[in-house]
């Protein structure tokens, strides 16, 4: 849950989503077994596409392998299926969900120098995300003995990401104010997307949970007195405003990833649906500071446009990830997942 790792971006892996019930209509009932019809083979080919071509991209190319160390290997999990936090961050708007997360985290002039010194992001932005998704789905539905292991590894990480800010300011990833930050930056953005775009958002006390359950990882990287409520969670995100501006870093990071992310022109637009959505979700100082407001007179009607405009075109981008990943063929959704189980 840190952006300071070099293995921690918050633009997270094909975590758990929505399930989506297979009903039969009568005419497939009454088809013969193996016909699948003119029609319904291209669309399943077109999703099986899109899920394989998801799962390179934040898995990487042993995906496999990664996959069945989260989803099948045996083992005791920490969280049940249907706990708050698989609810959340198995929820196809974790991936707007990481990308408002690390946009906020770059206001942090300190954050963002480990970020942009460390991690990986411009020069291997596909290798951080893959690390960062096998920590936040093994942390999550993994077996709690590997879990644990990851935790170990990136507790050593952190130990050698030190340095100095563009204004001269030392950081270190063991600081426990810049690990907070990143947590609680990256809990409410995960929060946020879950509650807009789920069709099942969390109940007040189910909202509480999540933040509770999330300060297990918190506490194992480091992070004294993590929130346990959304009110904590609020509370302490407020806290860091006076702290946050927009260093070159943190333009260059919105740039990145807003104007050039690193993906295919045809992959482009999807992205940018789920950017989209990224953007509305930040809050107002944060759109203000990395100038992703509406210009001149037209600014009086920002907030307006982001609701009109790009919430559903957020919601569009997180129902295509959600669509293609509940793909049968999806080590999450095979019967042999002991995750799930």
């Amino acid at each position: 849950m840190v952006a300071l790792r070099s293995d921690s971006v918050t633009v997270p892996l094909r975590l758990r989503f929505l399930k989506v019930s297979a009903r039969r209509s009568e005419r497939e009932l009454n088809t013969p077994q193996g016909y699948v019809g003119p029609v319904a083979d291209p669309i399943r080919t077109a999703r099986r596409r899109l899920a394989e071509a998801l799962r390179d991209r934040v898995a990487g190319p042993d995906a496999e392998r990664r996959a069945h160390a989260i989803w099948v290997a045996p083992g005791e999990r920490r969280f049940a299926p249907d706990d708050p936090i698989c609810r959340v961050q198995g929820h196809a708007g974790m991936y707007a969900g990481g990308i408002r997360a690390l946009l906020l985290q770059s206001l942090h002039p300190l954050a963002m120098a480990g970020i942009g010194e460390h991690s990986g992001f411009r020069g291997d932005p596909w290798g951080r995300l893959q690390r960062t998704s096998e920590f936040i789905a093994m942390t999550t539905f993994g077996p709690v003995e590997t879990a644990e292991k990851i935790l170990d590894r990136i507790n050593k990480v952190h130990t050698t990401v030190v340095g100095t800010a563009h204004d001269g300011r030392p950081y270190d990833a063991t600081d426990p104010h810049l690990l907070r930050w990143v947590h609680v930056a990256e809990i409410d953005s995960f929060l946020l997307a879950h509650q807009r775009y789920s069709r099942t958002p969390l109940t007040p006390p189910e909202a509480d949970r999540y933040v509770e359950q999330a300060a297990w990882a918190a506490g194992r990287l480091g992070i004294p007195d993590p929130p346990l409520t959304v009110a904590e969670l609020e509370s302490q995100l407020a806290s860091y405003r006076p702290e946050l501006e927009a260093t070159p870093g943190a333009l260059d990071v919105a740039r990145f990833l807003l104007l050039e992310p690193p993906l295919p022109v045809a992959a482009r637009p999807g992205f940018w649906l789920l950017a989209a959505g990224a953007v509305e979700m930040l809050p107002g100082y944060a759109r203000e500071l990395l100038n992703l407001r509406l210009p001149g007179p037209l600014r009086a009607t920002d907030k307006v446009a982001l609701r009109v405009l790009a919430r559903p075109l957020g919601r569009v981008g997180t129902a295509a990830v959600s669509w293609a990943m509940s793909d049968p063929q999806e080590p999450r959704n095979r019967p042999d997942n002991s995750a799930g189980a």
